[in-house]
C-alpha cells in the first residue's frame, strides 16, 4: 500500500488529477478528529480506540492529537506501535488468550489491563504478572441481539463462569473488572442495558466491587443512508442504567470503539473494469481487497458513481450484480449494489465509511490489491 504526500481538496479533483487505475482509500484527518472528540465529549468514561479497526499510522497520530488517550490493544506488534506513536496511553490487552512470549512483552511495555475468558488463561496470566497494580477484566457474553455479527462466538464467559472467574481474579489481589462486546455494528442501544444490568449480577454474585467496566466496542458507524447512528442516545444509556444498577458502587467506565471511531474518516475509490452485457459490474476491487467486511456484514449504500471527467452519475439507480476483479468466483458483493443506470466502464465508485478494516483485510491474491491511501480535505464529492 502506498502513502500519497499530496493533500486533496476533495475525492472529486482527486480522481480528476490522478485518474487512478487501482484503488484508493481517501483519508480525511479532521473527519477523525471530529468523531473522535464526539466520543470523548460524550462517553461518560474513557475512550480507548481499538487499534486492530485501522492501525495506519496517521490514525493513531490524528487520535492522539484529538485528545484520545487510551488503546485496545490486542499483539504485540499493536502495542510497540503504540508505544513508539502515544507513549504516555493507557494501553489494554483485551485479547483474551495470549501466549506466554506474548505476555511477557505486554508487560515489559508496560502494559496493566488485561483481559480473560477461561480459569486456564487467567492461571497463565497469574503465573506471569504482579497483583499489584494489575487488572483483569472479565469478558462475559449474552446471546446477541442488534449487531452485525456475534463476537460471543469466540470470546466471553458464560454469566455462570464470569462470576467465579470475577470471584477468582479478587481473590488473587487483581484489579477486579468485567468487559464485554456487544456485537459489531450494534444499533440497539438495548444491547447495553442488558449487558450492564447482567454485570451488575455478576458483581454481586461474586460479592466483588467492580474498578471498571469495559462496555466494549460495536458503536455502529454510519453505513446506511436512512440510518444515522444515535452516539449520544447510546451514551446517554449507557450513564443512566450504570448508575441505575450500581448505585454509589459504580464502576468507572471504559469503552473501546474502532469502528464507531474510525468509520467514517475515509472514502474508498474503486474504478469499474467492465460492464458484462449491461447486468454485472466488474471493480479493481473486492472482497479480497478492501471490501472484505462488505460480504461478511452487508454492503454500504453510502455510494456515488463518477464519471472520468469528475461529473457524478445522477440516473435513477437500479440493483447491479457487483463482482471484484479475482478469478475467484467469491469475490462478490452481497445482494444486488444500487448503482445509477447510466453507470459504465471507466467510473469511478465511491464508497463512504470506509475507514474501518478495509486495509488490515486486504490481500494481494490474484496480484490484485494494490491500493493507494492519500489525504484529503474534505471527503464530500
Amino acid at each position: 500500500m502506498g502513502l500519497s504526500q499530496t493533500i486533496w481538496n476533495n475525492p472529486t479533483e482527486y480522481m480528476r488529477v490522478q485518474a487512478p487505475e487501482n484503488p484508493v482509500l481517501l483519508f480525511a484527518p479532521t473527519v477523525l478528529q471530529e468523531t473522535a472528540r464526539r466520543f470523548l465529549a460524550g462517553f461518560p468514561g474513557l475512550v480507548t480506540y481499538a487499534v486492530k479497526s485501522n492501525p495506519d499510522e496517521m490514525v493513531i497520530q490524528n487520535l492522539a492529537a484529538a485528545g484520545v488517550r487510551g488503546y485496545d490493544v490486542a499483539s504485540p506488534f499493536e502495542i510497540e506501535m503504540i508505544r513508539r506513536l502515544a507513549p504516555d496511553a493507557a494501553m489494554h490487552y483485551n485479547n483474551p488468550v495470549r501466549s506466554r512470549r506474548e505476555i511477557a512483552f505486554a508487560l515489559e511495555n508496560g502494559v496493566r489491563s488485561y483481559s480473560v475468558d477461561s480459569h486456564s488463561e487467567l492461571r497463565k496470566l497469574a503465573d506471569m504478572l504482579p497483583a499489584q497494580g494489575t487488572e483483569i477484566a472479565v469478558r462475559f457474553k449474552l446471546p446477541v441481539a442488534g449487531a452485525a455479527y456475534d463476537f460471543g462466538a469466540k470470546f466471553g464467559a458464560s454469566a455462570e463462569l464470569a462470576t467465579d472467574l470475577l470471584r477468582t481474579v479478587a481473590a488473587l489481589g487483581f484489579i477486579p473488572s468485567l468487559t464485554f462486546h456487544a456485537g459489531t455494528q450494534c444499533t440497539d442501544p438495548m444491547a447495553w442495558d442488558a449487558y450492564i444490568r447482567t454485570a451488575a449480577r455478576i458483581a454481586a454474585d461474586a460479592d466483588v466491587q467492580l474498578a471498571r467496566l469495559n462496555v466494549g466496542g460495536g458503536f455502529p458507524a454510519h453505513r446506511q443512508v436512512a440510518h444515522l447512528p444515535q452516539l449520544e442516545e447510546i451514551f446517554a444509556l449507557i450513564d443512566r442504567v450504570s448508575t441505575e444498577v450500581f448505585g454509589q458502587l459504580r464502576p468507572s467506565l471504559v469503552c473501546e470503539p474502532g469502528r464507531g471511531i474510525v468509520g467514517e474518516s475515509c472514502v474508498l475509490i474503486a474504478r469499474v473494469k467492465a460492464l458484462r452485457d449491461d447486468t454485472h459490474v466488474f471493480l479493481n476491487d473486492g472482497y479480497y481487497g478492501s471490501m472484505n467486511e462488505l460480504a461478511l456484514i452487508g454492503m454500504i449504500d453510502r455510494v456515488q458513481v463518477v464519471s472520468p471527467d469528475g461529473h457524478l452519475r445522477k440516473a435513477p439507480a437500479i440493483g447491479r450484480i457487483v463482482f471484484g476483479p479475482t478469478c475467484d468466483s467469491t469475490d462478490r458483493m452481497p445482494g444486488a449494489v444500487m448503482l445509477p443506470g447510466d453507470t459504465a466502464e471507466g467510473d469511478y465508485v465511491v464508497i463512504h465509511g470506509m475507514g474501518a478494516y478495509a486495509t488490515v483485510t486486504n490481500t494481494r491474491f490474484n496480484g490484485f490489491g494494490e491500493l493507494t491511501i492519500a489525504t484529503t480535505l474534505s471527503l464530500a464529492l
